[in-house]
């Protein structure tokens, strides 16, 4: 399957992402996870806890950036997602989880991020 320019810039924010994230000390444990009800675009361990992060790129804000858009029909997916991948990852399977969410506006290759973490939790869901 040939990679689509849309795909290019979202692996490109993604990698800008995970960078800010390590160097705020969080560790890669997956990136872009498939599940049968979504994808997971990055799963890195905070310490102890395991957290799922939504990298979400906007040109603009101009109809809300991309943290308004991890509405709720996508923080369902999310959860789904998160937990397959704790099934099939018994060893994170007892560990305290949260929810980021990576808002990435402006040039793709040196977006502006705005990081929130615990963004919402799975019971919200």
């Amino acid at each position: 399957m040939p990679i689509t320019a849309g795909r290019a810039r979202g692996d490109a924010v993604e990698a800008v992402a995970l960078s800010h994230l390590q160097a705020h000390g969080l560790q890669l444990l997956a990136r872009n996870a498939h599940s049968r009800g979504g994808e997971l675009d990055l799963v890195m361990l905070d310490a102890d806890v395991v957290v799922f992060v939504e990298v979400r790129y906007r040109a603009s804000a101009a109809f809300g950036g991309g943290i308004a858009s991890v509405d709720a029909r996508k923080r369902r997916k999310l959860v789904h997602a998160a937990q397959v991948f704790l099934m099939r990852n018994p060893k994170h399977a007892q560990a305290a989880c949260r929810f980021d969410v990576v808002d990435a506006s402006g040039d793709p290759a040196a977006p502006c991020l705005q990081w929130l973490r615990d963004a919402f939790r799975a019971d919200e869901a």
